[in-house]
């Protein structure tokens, strides 16, 4: 007998976790006959019961309404406690539970959030964000590979929700994010996730698995072609009559306003530089930040140093920082209000530490000399401090590299991850 209805899609892995642990417990759940993602879920009847229009979403037989993945599936494992898919003690229950999490915090989400940075709906492609995203997923993975190395299953001697969660997580991941390199380094994960997905009881919900060969890839969208508008044909002059002799000689009745002065930049007046800041920014987006044929090799072979400055750039006022995200917020904003300076500067930002104890931090590299020059068209430039730096120095050149791979650390205080902000 079904114990009730779950609303997800095939492939999305919370809801395999939540069909999976029905399926261990030997409960029945139904799904909609006909469900549209991204349409049904707007609908008033699906956000009259959840009003987040987010799946997976549950309703009981009782009528009894659920939504977040986890949360489901806790309870369809609940409902069948035989199953031992909590654990059989409250230790295996609180360990059942941090796997679980763990699994959709540091991998599924890293997962979701890869896939649409390189689709271009998560924010304008960059490969230093990418490349952080996957390096924090698979430091999770290595942790479960560490902790897996000599047990087979994740909690005690039986598969439990954690290894159900793992499995569906990893699943995804070995198919979407995980490169032969990065398979390799967790043996034991893959061989977990393998003897999961093929238990003959969850047969139908989990696919065979078809490994990722290459990292996925961003590829720009092409350019729009705009098709030429033929030119409007020339409004019929109308004739005009002879002129006097001493007639006046203008044509219209009004005076003519003469078009204000295009102010020129005195940034436009500085000697031509070698380096070009636009492909600079191409070099950051598209390649990795560190290592053979890096961003940073390509800026250290292109650099001008009469032509461009590095600046360190710190928040003046950091013990007014609360949370983090706000923090984050904060420095998208100071950007925003840089924008009539962005063809003369590149920034890279971000915050570290944590909430009610962080700091906003970063490098600049500036056209010209003198830093006033660039940023003071943002009205809240002196809320900054800024410091040049000189990359002979080893001191300056750790800072400027650290704070352009976002893996800056100062004081103790770590790079928030997602709070990298690029002024590009």
């Amino acid at each position: 007998m079904s114990i009730g209805t779950l609303w997800t899609t095939p492939g999305q892995s919370k809801g395999k976790t939540i069909r999976a642990a029905a399926a261990w417990g030997g409960l029945s759940i139904d799904l909609p006959t006909e469900y549209v993602h991204h349409t049904d879920n707007k609908k008033p009847e699906f956000l009259n019961k959840f009003p987040h229009g987010r799946i997976p979403a549950f309703e009981g037989k009782d009528g009894f309404l659920l939504y977040e993945g986890a949360a489901i599936a806790r309870y369809v494992a609940g409902l069948s406690p035989n199953s031992g898919l909590l654990g059989g003690n409250a230790k295996e229950a609180g360990l059942v539970d941090q796997w679980a999490h763990l699994v959709e915090e540091e991998v599924g989400m890293y997962s979701d959030l890869i896939f649409h940075l390189i689709k271009g709906v998560l924010t304008p492609y960059a490969k230093p964000i990418q490349t952080s995203f996957h390096e924090r997923q698979l430091r999770a993975l290595k942790n479960i590979d560490a902790h897996l190395a000599t047990r087979t299953f994740l909690v005690g001697e039986r598969i439990t929700l954690a290894d159900i969660s793992v499995a569906s997580q990893v699943q995804r991941a070995a198919q979407l994010t995980l490169d032969p390199a990065a398979r390799a380094q967790i043996p034991n994960v893959i061989r977990h996730m393998e003897t999961i997905v093929n238990q003959p009881k969850l047969k139908g919900i989990y696919d065979p698995t078809v490994y990722a060969e290459k990292l996925p890839q961003f590829v720009a969208p092409p350019k729009e072609k705009k098709e030429a508008k033929p030119p409007a044909p020339a409004a019929p002059k109308a004739a005009k009559a002879p002129k006097a002799k001493d007639a006046d000689d203008d044509d219209d009745d009004e005076p003519a306003v003469a078009a204000e002065p295009k102010v020129r930049n005195p940034l436009d007046d500085l000697p031509k530089s070698t380096f070009n800041l636009e492909d600079w920014k191409r070099a950051w987006s598209n390649k990795d930040t560190r290592g053979p044929d890096g961003a940073l090799e390509w800026f250290y072979q292109n650099f001008d140093k009469e032509g461009f400055s590095l600046w360190r750039v710190d928040f003046k006022y950091n013990d007014e920082l609360t949370q983090t995200y706000m923090s984050s917020n904060q420095i998208t904003g100071f950007f925003n209000r840089l924008e009539a300076s962005r063809k003369y500067a590149f920034g890279s930002m971000g915050v570290l530490g944590v909430a009610n104890d962080s700091r906003i931090a970063g490098t600049f590299i500036l056209r010209g000399q003198e830093a006033g020059t660039v940023v003071n068209v943002a009205p809240d430039w002196e809320s900054y401090s800024y410091v040049k730096l000189d990359v002979s120095k080893d001191e300056d050149k750790a800072f400027f590299e650290a704070a352009l791979a976002w893996d800056l650390e100062i004081d103790g205080k770590k790079w928030v991850e997602g709070s990298g902000k690029s002024l590009k």
